[in-house]
């Protein structure tokens, strides 16, 4: 036997033990069935929760906006000061980026989500096909939410808080739809990274990712305009 052959069994040989410790990786029963229903629960309460307020805040900036609508001049409720003024973000046209309200969206996106999260918390599986388009959509919608947050921040030069407190609920409820496609395998990382990141979500981790992203939020703003804020 040549060297050459010894090298091409040794390699054999790993490639057998990486397969081996792969699928004992992968088999876990645990984390390749669906999540347990008390998990999906806490998850899917969250989204309600998220999903109620950022309805809310749609309703209210829908009216804002039919109020502008009729007064060009109409003071808001939040026109604070010349840096928080929804009637200064209200008034720009990204506000009405597709030729209407932007609250609008967020009225039928939120009540859509509500409806998938009270059925998540009553049992319901989802097929992947659907949990990725859900996946696909509310992503959109993040990143039209910072988007937006970017032009208020950096362009128009003044803050809308209901339209802040949209960014944040519209971030949770994204954060808790990924939590239940990574926890159930429909988003997966590829090779060992896929089970650990459903090991991850699954005990909550992710939630200080989270956090941090909605620290830096407030740092970032907080740190431009101060105590004006107030």
């Amino acid at each position: 036997m040549n060297d050459t052959t010894q090298v091409h069994e040794h390699d054999d040989e790993l490639d057998e033990i990486d397969e081996i410790d792969d699928h004992l990786v992968e088999d876990d029963p645990d984390l390749l069935r669906p999540a347990a229903l008390p998990w999906r629960r806490r998850t899917a309460i969250e989204m309600v929760v998220s999903g109620l307020i950022g309805l809310y805040t749609s309703f209210v900036l829908s009216i804002e906006a039919l109020t502008l609508a009729a007064d060009k001049d109409a003071k808001l409720s939040c026109d604070l000061n010349s840096f928080i003024s929804c009637g200064t973000v209200a008034k720009s046209w990204q506000a009405e980026l597709f030729g209407f309200p932007n609250a609008f969206l967020g009225i039928a996106a939120e009540a859509v989500v509500i409806t998938l999260a009270v059925a998540l918390i009553g049992g319901v599986v989802f097929p992947r096909w659907f949990m990725l388009s859900a996946q696909a959509i509310y992503t959109a919608g993040l990143v039209f939410a910072w988007w937006l947050f970017q032009q208020s921040f950096f362009e128009i030069g003044a803050l809308c808080p209901w339209c802040l407190l949209i960014t944040v609920t519209t971030t949770l409820v994204w954060a808790g739809l990924t939590r239940i496609n990574v926890r159930d395998g429909h988003m997966s990382l590829p090779g060992r990274a896929g089970p650990w990141g459903r090991r991850f979500v699954a005990s909550g981790n992710d939630w200080f990712i989270t956090a941090a992203v909605l620290v830096l939020f407030g740092a970032v703003i907080f740190a431009k305009y101060g105590w004006t804020l107030l």
